[in-house]
């Protein structure tokens, strides 16, 4: 059973942009976890599966907040338009205990609150210390070329990770970037 020490959900609504409304409002929500690395402080272990199975068990109970944030705004998990994920490591973890927090067994919980997500979902990772911060990619969950939808989102919690803990967050976005009027090029 994964050691949790504390979850943190935050809620973004952008109304205004430029001076002008945004109608509807364009919303981001973040749910963090701050962990307990199994693996911090031992050596270089081959086998990550005990931080995969890590990762399926904290990413579900973390898609799960960010919906109920979601749904406490009067939208649902279909509203969803963009996703992304971040992890930091604590330091006496390493980067490949993010890696494996965030590649192999993080999409689907992720998917599964939302009924699907085709393309990937982009990330970050790194090592560091207490009050960190990362900054997370957001893609479209079914097209990485919508251009409406790149944006990104920055994650820090004062007092983690600490040096035994792994902090992991996923995001989910709904509208976009406040009035995005970026075009492909044809």
């Amino acid at each position: 059973m994964t050691e949790i020490r504390l979850i943190h959900v935050t809620t973004q609504e952008t109304l205004r942009e430029s001076g002008q409304p945004v109608n509807p409002p364009t919303v981001k929500v973040i749910a963090t976890a701050v962990v307990t690395n199994p693996l911090a402080g031992k050596p270089l272990e081959a086998d990550l599966t005990v931080l995969e199975l890590m990762s399926a068990e904290v990413t579900a109970i973390l898609g799960a907040k960010a919906i109920a944030a979601i749904e406490a705004l009067g939208l649902s998990s279909s509203d969803i338009r963009g996703y992304g994920k971040g992890a930091i490591v604590g330091t006496d973890g390493e980067l490949e205990h993010t890696a494996a927090v965030l590649h192999p067994r993080f999409g689907a919980p992720v998917r599964a609150v939302i009924g699907g997500g085709a393309d990937i979902i982009p990330g970050t990772k790194k090592v560091g210390a207490p009050g960190s911060s990362i900054t997370m990619p957001i893609g479209n969950k079914d097209d990485r070329w919508e251009f409406d939808d790149m944006d990104s989102a920055e994650v820090s919690i004062g007092d983690a990770p600490r040096a035994n803990e792994m902090l992991i967050s996923v995001i989910y976005s709904v509208g976009g970037r406040p009035h995005a009027r970026v075009t492909k090029v044809k």
